[in-house]
């Protein structure tokens, strides 16, 4: 496995800085140069078991809140989840399939407006958690709001929004929704994407080919969420596992507590 040179990660570094998304120091390399951090992608943890909705504290980094509690834990960028309105109307940030965890009626996302009708998504807020009170945003509000906080932006297209997106009457405008919030900015921002489910990730992969995350953003964590949250410490091992391979960069539900080991692992 190939290590990352102090010349390599300033060369990465200065991609990021002409994508507009200024240099973060947690990531510099080692003064020796031997290697470099890898940048940090907080997720934010959804528990694992049994209907999980039902333990969900809505701790994603999908509203304004939790995108600054990531930076303040030093996270170089944040995972944020991409939902559609009705008819694929507006692209929304909720992780979801539903509208557990906000106020009004529990719906789909999918079969609600944005903004028309009593129970529109807009006017909804979150209901539990450390976030209580935060409003869902939009993707544009959202890649604004991470691109003000200097953050790289992490884009999961969520499953659910397959139907809209292969349907005929619906297809044009709802990837349109999508697409344009991220193709204004992607000369001034670093934006990232992918999807779990197979056929979005193929038409990202048409749409977006240089954006798609690909190896970026590994996966680091061993330890399951649960709420309340875990110990870290259990996470160690596969971290250092990880850490040996020399990601670019890695993804954790444990943001915090990762860069502190991280800052101690790779300097």
């Amino acid at each position: 496995m190939l290590i990352r040179t102090k010349a390599a990660f300033v060369t990465s570094v200065a991609a990021i800085a002409l994508a507009g998304t200024p240099p973060v120091a947690h990531s510099q390399a080692t003064a020796a140069g031997a290697a470099s951090c890898p940048l940090v992608f907080g997720h934010g943890g959804y528990p694992s078991g049994p209907n999980p909705w039902e333990r969900d504290q809505i701790r994603q980094p999908n509203n304004a809140r939790a995108v600054n509690a990531q930076k303040d834990w030093g996270a170089d960028g944040v995972e944020g989840d991409v939902q559609l309105t009705r008819h694929g109307t507006k692209a929304v940030m909720w992780h979801n399939t539903t509208t557990n965890g906000l106020t009004g009626t529990r719906k789909n996302i999918t079969d609600l407006w944005w903004t028309a009708g009593s129970d529109n998504l807009r006017d909804r807020r979150i209901a539990r958690g450390p976030y209580a009170g935060e409003q869902v945003h939009t993707l544009r509000q959202w890649l604004d709001h991470v691109r003000s906080a200097g953050l790289i932006a992490l884009l999961e297209v969520k499953p659910e929004a397959r139907a809209v997106l292969s349907d005929p009457a619906y297809a044009t405008a709802a990837w349109k929704e999508i697409s344009d919030p991220i193709k204004e900015r992607q000369a001034s921002q670093r934006i990232l994407v992918y999807s779990q489910d197979s056929w979005i990730q193929a038409e990202l992969a048409k749409r977006h080919p240089g954006l798609l995350k690909g190896p970026e953003a590994r996966w680091t964590d061993s330890v399951s969420w649960a709420e309340p949250p875990p110990a870290w410490n259990g996470n160690v091992s596969r971290w250092r596992e990880v850490l040996a391979q020399a990601p670019k960069s890695v993804m954790t539900n444990f943001t915090k507590e990762y860069r502190a080991w991280l800052t101690d692992a790779c300097g």
